[in-house]
């Protein structure tokens, strides 16, 4: 059967085609949260598979073991001595999303909306006083082409921090009006903060450190092992579908503790186009957070010997923390993102796991995770384009520079046919002016013999 290419649904559906491979990640997800609806118990926490263990553990640790295996070691050194780019991140983390996040639901708090329910905006303060996403991150930042070693240090040493910060930001939230939201006044089989803390270092040390150390051994063990894998395995596919996996084990459990049947269709609404617009807002506030105007202004040029002390002083400080572009995208998909897979272990270890309001708190932190991986994917492609563009111009400035640099040279460089630089002196040229120098005195010599002879005649 003879297919004609050139018939227009063929083209467009060979453009469909091509568009649905493209967004093969939304789809896949799309699919497992449809499974986690019907079938919650089997990768819930507990569940069928031990998500606990097999999810949150082992595809974690797929992650950053292909993390462990492609980034050179002397790079991961660097980025975790960046403390700029620390600072940074953990206060846009930890300070600047979670306070901007409280002054907005407290507003929303009292207007005295019946169909929003309170608790589900304490859940929106508990979600964003969380650390950054363990997973999401790392494979996004990669797809961005981006510092994706400064992403895994960030996600480290953010979720480390976590453990000791989210439950102190809770406690300051929930005073006054949100009174009734704080951990301390809940009732339940509440877990003790040592138990918190336990979790949280096992799960950082068994899930990141581990798998990130043995990839680094690896690395510089059996060079050409890794090189194999990175050239014929589809690593980053591979990591993708773990992020899939640790999304469906979020799901699940949400679905399994009836979350969003405890709440209001109008609170599941609001958090919805809450979650999008917080994340865009948020993402907007990291570019110009990593990128300040003012340090582009006024620190424009370098010091020099007619500089004052305090411009070199403030120049060397201040000019740092205006990044370059792979350091900004990092930036730009750490700050916003907040992980489910530790927030729900501190959610229910603060409020207890029998808590009645349990499934009203985690319904914006699974919401949010969902939605901050969806729109990442796409901005990604915007991000992905703006670093490239950069490397676009550089290459663009080196080659107008180079038939300037040829001209300026003296001429004794050559290429043969194969195009090949020779740089020896054109000896041969040489040899052939000299040549016809020697020939052109020899015929202007015998012509001036014949002049003198014929003027004797």
């Amino acid at each position: 059967m003879n297919i004609d290419k050139n018939a227009k649904w063929y083209k467009y559906s060979k453009a469909t085609l091509s568009f649905l491979l493209s967004q093969w990640f939304i789809i896949i997800l799309a699919c497992f949260i449809a499974l986690a609806h019907s079938y919650p118990n089997f990768a819930k926490q507990g569940g069928t598979i031990r998500a606990e263990y097999t999810i949150n553990y082992g595809a974690v640790a797929v992650i950053f073991l292909i993390s462990g295996i492609q980034m050179p070691t002397r790079d991961l050194g660097k980025n975790m001595l960046h403390f700029r780019a620390h600072f940074t991140v953990l206060s846009l983390s930890f300070l600047i999303t979670s306070s901007i996040v409280y002054g907005i639901v407290t507003g929303i708090k009292a207007a005295n909306n019946g169909e929003i329910d309170e608790w589900i905006l304490v859940g929106l303060i508990v979600t964003h006083s969380c650390p950054t996403t363990i997973a999401s991150n790392v494979v996004m930042t990669k797809k961005a082409h981006g510092n994706d070693i400064l992403t895994l240090c960030e996600v480290f040493i953010g979720n480390v921090l976590g453990a000791f910060v989210t439950p102190a930001l809770i406690q300051m939230y929930t005073r006054g009006t949100w009174n009734f939201g704080n951990p301390t006044h809940q009732t339940g089989d509440d877990n003790s903060i040592g138990d918190l803390y336990r979790d949280v270092m096992k799960q950082v040390g068994l899930a990141v450190f581990v798998p990130l150390f043995v990839g680094q051994v690896a690395q510089n063990v059996i060079p050409k092992v890794t090189k194999w894998c990175i050239a014929n395995l589809y690593l980053a596919k591979v990591g993708s579908l773990m992020l899939i996996f640790n999304m469906w084990q979020a799901f699940s459990t949400a679905f399994a503790q009836n979350a969003f049947n405890s709440v209001p269709p109008a609170s599941i609404i609001l958090v919805v186009f809450f979650n999008i617009g917080i994340y865009l807002f948020f993402t907007c506030l990291s570019y110009f957070y990593s990128r300040p105007l003012f340090i582009y202004e006024y620190f424009s040029e370098e010091p020099n010997e007619s500089s004052s002390k305090l411009y070199k002083w403030s120049y060397q400080f201040f000019k740092p923390f205006y990044y370059n572009r792979k350091d900004t995208v990092a930036v730009m998909l750490c700050g916003p993102a907040k992980t489910a897979a530790l927030g729900v272990s501190l959610v229910s270890s603060q409020y207890g796991s029998h808590n009645e309001n349990l499934g009203k708190l985690l319904v914006p932190l699974v919401l949010y995770q969902a939605e901050q991986v969806v729109t990442a994917q796409v901005l990604v492609n915007f991000m992905r384009k703006w670093i490239e563009s950069e490397h676009a111009v550089t290459t663009d400035e080196e080659s107008k520079l180079e038939p300037a640099d040829e001209e300026s040279g003296d001429g004794d460089e050559r290429s043969d046919d194969k195009g090949n630089v020779n740089d020896k002196p054109d000896l041969e040229g040489k040899e052939a002016v000299e040549s016809r120098q020697d020939s052109r005195e020899k015929l202007e010599g015998s012509t001036g013999e014949g002049t003198s002879a014929a003027s004797k005649i």
